[in-house]
C-alpha cells in the first residue's frame, strides 16, 4: 500500500477547503424524501484503503452526511469473482469500483446514474474523453474517479551511455534506438535491449501497448452502434485518417522479429516491468502507477517519465489510460445514499474525486481539474490524461486472450497481417453480444 506523504495531505487539507466553499453542481435524483441525509454506504473497490480513507475522513469532516460511508478494499486478484458472488447473494456493496474495462462485462449488476442527475452533455462536459466508456444509453453505468495513462519510462543512464540526452518523443525514435541500446551475449542472444515490444506474454502491458498504436493509427477495436450494441472495428485497410491498422501491427511486431534490424524483444526474456528495473531494458512502457512500485523493485535505479511517444505522420494524437470509476449496485439497500454518494465523487466542488487521485498519484478525470497549473511529473499525467481514449471491452480477459492470438498469428508466420485482423476481427464479433 501507499503511504501519503506530507505533500499529500496538504493537498488534502487545501482541497477541503476549497471544497467548503464550493457548491454541488449535480442535482440529486428526487425520490420523495427531502431528507438530505446519506446514511450507511458501503464501498468495495481494490484500490488502496489508506487513499480512499484519508479522502472519505476528508469529506465527512466538512460534511456530515458522509459520516457512514465507508470503503473495504479487496485483493485485486479475486476482486471481481468475490463482488459477483456477494451481489449473487445479497450480501454486497451499496457501491463498488471498477475499471472501464470490467465494467461492461458487469453492467447487469449496475443501477446506471439516472439522466436526471447526470445529463450526458454534462458528463462529457465534466470527465476526460476517455472515460466515456461509462456513459450508457440509459445513464451512467458509474461516475469516473481516476485516470492512471500509459507513460514512458526511460533509464538515464544507459540513455546517456549511448549518447541519448533525452528519451524518445515518437516511434520512430525508438527504432532508431533498438540497434544503440542493445548488447547480446556471445551466443546472439539480448542480454539488454532498447524497449519491450513484439511479443505478448512476457510483456506487461501488451494488450494497452497494442491498444494505443491502433488508436494513434486512427483504427478502433470495438466501438458501439446506435443501438449501444459493440461492433469490432478491427478492420483491415486504410480509414478516415489514412493509416491502417496494419501500419500499427507491423511496428509492433518487427521488435521480436530477429532478421529485423530493430529486434529488441523475444518469448524467452524475463517480465518487461522487472528486466526495466533491474537495468536490462533502456525503455519501458507502464502506468502511470507503477513508478512507485518500480523504484521498490530497484531503489538504485536511475529513471525519469515521459510522454508517450507518437507516430509523426498521424493526424491522431493519442493515449489511453485506465480509469475508475463507481457504480450503484442493483442489492444496495439505499439506493438514493449510494448516488449521492457516487455524484459527490464526480463533483469538482466537493473535491473527493480530485483528493483520491492526489493521494493516488495519477490524474484526475475532472477537467476542471485538469485545467488547473500543474508542475513536473503532475503535469505531464495531466496532458497525457487529457488525450487518452479507451474503447469498449465486453470482456477484458476473452479480447486479450484474441489480440495475443493475433499478434502470435503474425510472429509465427501462421498469417499475414490482414488475415491476422480479419481472425481477429471476426473471433471480437463473437463476443459482443451483451
Amino acid at each position: 500500500m501507499n503511504k501519503l506523504s506530507i505533500f499529500q495531505i496538504i493537498l488534502l487539507i487545501i482541497f477541503g477547503v476549497l471544497g467548503v466553499a464550493g457548491v454541488l453542481i449535480f442535482a440529486f435524483a428526487s425520490s420523495g424524501n427531502d431528507s438530505t441525509s446519506v446514511g450507511e454506504v458501503l464501498i468495495w473497490g481494490d484500490i488502496d484503503s489508506k487513499a480512499m480513507d484519508a479522502v472519505l475522513q476528508e469529506a465527512a469532516a466538512t460534511n456530515q452526511d458522509l459520516q457512514q460511508v465507508t470503503y473495504v478494499q479487496k485483493d485485486a486478484t479475486t476482486y471481481e469473482s468475490e463482488l459477483v458472488n456477494a451481489l449473487a447473494d445479497g450480501s454486497g456493496p451499496d457501491l463498488f469500483i471498477l475499471r472501464q474495462d470490467y465494467l461492461l462485462r458487469n453492467a447487469g449488476r449496475i443501477i446506471p446514474v439516472p439522466v436526471e442527475s447526470l445529463p450526458p452533455a454534462q458528463f462529457n462536459a465534466l470527465f476526460i474523453d476517455a472515460a466515456r466508456v461509462f456513459l450508457g444509453v440509459n445513464g451512467a453505468l458509474g461516475v469516473p474517479l481516476s485516470a492512471d495513462p500509459l507513460v514512458l519510462y526511460w533509464n538515464k543512464d544507459t540513455l546517456s551511455a549511448a549518447g541519448y540526452a533525452k528519451p524518445p518523443a515518437t516511434w520512430t525514435e525508438v527504432e532508431s534506438m533498438a540497434e544503440p541500446l542493445q548488447q547480446r551475449d556471445d551466443g546472439g542472444a539480448i542480454k539488454k535491449s532498447a524497449i519491450a515490444l513484439g511479443e505478448y506474454t512476457n510483456i506487461t502491458n501488451a494488450k494497452d501497448m497494442l491498444s494505443v498504436l491502433i488508436l494513434q493509427a486512427g483504427g478502433a477495436i470495438m466501438t458501439p452502434d446506435n443501438t449501444g450494441h459493440l461492433v469490432p472495428g478491427l478492420t483491415p485497410g486504410a480509414n478516415a485518417s489514412g493509416q491502417t491498422p496494419e501500419s500499427a501491427l507491423r511496428y509492433y511486431t518487427q521488435f521480436s522479429n530477429p532478421s529485423s534490424p530493430h529486434y529488441s524483444w523475444s518469448r524467452s526474456m524475463p517480465e518487461s516491468r522487472k528486466a526495466f528495473a533491474a537495468g536490462d531494458t533502456a525503455l519501458y512502457i507502464g502506468f502511470a502507477s507503477e513508478g512507485p512500485e518500480i523504484a521498490r523493485m530497484n531503489p538504485n535505479l536511475n529513471f525519469a517519465v515521459a510522454a508517450l511517444p507518437q507516430f509523426a505522420d498521424s493526424a491522431s494524437v493519442a493515449n489511453t489510460a485506465h480509469v475508475y470509476g463507481i457504480s450503484i449496485s442493483r442489492t444496495t439497500k439505499n439506493q438514493l445514499g449510494a448516488l449521492r454518494v457516487a455524484l459527490q465523487f464526480g463533483s469538482p466542488a466537493s473535491g473527493m474525486g480530485r483528493n483520491l487521485g492526489t493521494v493516488l498519484g495519477v490524474p484526475s478525470v475532472l477537467r476542471d481539474v485538469l485545467a488547473l497549473p500543474a508542475t513536473g511529473t503532475n503535469d505531464l499525467y495531466k496532458r497525457e490524461a487529457l488525450i487518452s481514449r479507451s474503447w469498449f471491452d465486453p470482456d477484458p480477459k476473452k479480447t486479450s486472450a484474441i489480440l495475443q492470438a493475433m499478434i502470435e498469428n503474425i510472429t509465427s508466420g501462421s498469417f499475414s497481417l490482414t488475415d491476422a485482423i480479419q481472425r481477429a476481427n471476426q473471433e471480437l464479433s463473437q463476443i459482443t453480444a451483451l
